[in-house]
């Protein structure tokens, strides 16, 4: 991508995974016995950055792949869904992660991460940072796995500490795989949320970083550990949002066949995005975030499943994903 990007901040900048999704087209089928596989971009953070493209917002992520032909994939999926790619730098030596996953609708879908020795988006330096761009960027979106390793963690939390206006948004994002000891995770989640001003996480993500299950009241430790929005994802339960302010938005979910739920929460992020850029008023952002979830949830990839704004507008209208 080029220069017309340099004259103004970015909507969003994300920084985190990439890899690339190989997803059984057949459903219902164990991985050993599975013959025919789709290729997708996929990672958190690049999947929330394409997620906010699709609807509309200049978007980069900060990244690292392999210097291998699947680090060229990459590269093209972003630039092909909008993404500026320019903070996506390779890594010798590392091969590009792939993730292969297992779909049984409507509740279970298997990861298979390959991220061995080391993932390259774990390879991102401080020194590498365009700390500038982060700090302009109108939202920058970091997630849990990159505080997992160095020196991708000193990296994260030198881009957090460069923030000093705009919404920071922590993307909870646990994964015990990636941690050598998921012990030390809640104190690293701690030093992120003192510069977030928005933590967004599942049951089991909000539990890691405040010890909290019970939604609201990790809603509430959240809002205490330092942010100002606390989204709290519940699966069937629908989401809650609790700020600062003292308003609360509960919303259910929107009825979908399920295909493959993988996708959803990061295109809930995408759109939670678009309506916090947007200053909708607390129910509508979520309401529109369940919606994005949705669609994504009823299609089999993730990156290239991210619905389009007018997509979003009609599921959020009829209430369900026909």
């Amino acid at each position: 991508m080029s220069d017309p990007y340099d004259a103004d901040p970015y909507d969003v900048i994300t920084m985190g995974r990439i890899g690339v999704d190989l997803y059984p087209l057949q459903a219902g089928v164990p991985l050993a016995e599975v013959s025919t596989f789709g290729k997708f971009l996929g990672g958190s953070a690049s999947n929330v950055a394409v997620a906010a493209a699709r609807l509309g917002r200049r978007v980069a992520v900060v990244t690292r792949t392999g210097e291998d032909p699947f680090g060229a994939y990459l590269h093209g999926a972003l630039r092909e869904f909008g993404v500026d790619d320019r903070w996506v730098s390779g890594v010798a030596g590392l091969p590009t992660p792939v993730t292969f996953c297992e779909v049984f609708p409507p509740d279970d879908f298997p990861l298979y991460f390959y991220r061995l020795p080391k993932a390259p988006d774990l390879e991102i330096h401080e020194d590498e940072l365009d700390l500038d761009a982060i700090a302009a960027a109108r939202i920058f979106w970091m997630t849990g796995t990159g505080l997992c390793a160095e020196p991708s963690r000193s990296a994260t939390l030198a881009a957090l500490a460069a923030r000093s206006g705009g919404i920071t948004v922590f993307d909870l994002d646990w994964r015990p795989v990636f941690w050598a000891d998921p012990a030390e995770a809640r104190a690293r989640y701690a030093a992120a949320l003192a510069h977030a001003t928005v933590a967004v996480g599942n049951l089991d993500e909000v539990e890691i970083a405040t010890g909290e299950r019970e939604p609201r009241a990790a809603a509430r430790a959240l809002l205490d550990a330092g942010v100002e929005l606390a989204v709290v994802k519940q699966g069937p339960d629908g989401v809650l949002a609790m700020n600062r302010a003292g308003e609360s938005a509960s919303v259910p979910p929107v009825p979908v066949e399920v295909l493959n739920g993988l996708g959803a929460g990061d295109a809930f992020g995408g759109a939670l995005c678009h309506g916090l850029l947007a200053g909708w008023e607390l129910e509508r952002v979520m309401r529109y975030a369940n919606a994005a979830g949705a669609i994504v949830a009823s299609r089999l990839e993730c990156s290239s499943a991210m619905p389009f704004a007018g997509e979003v507008a009609l599921v959020v209208d009829a209430g369900v994903v026909t």
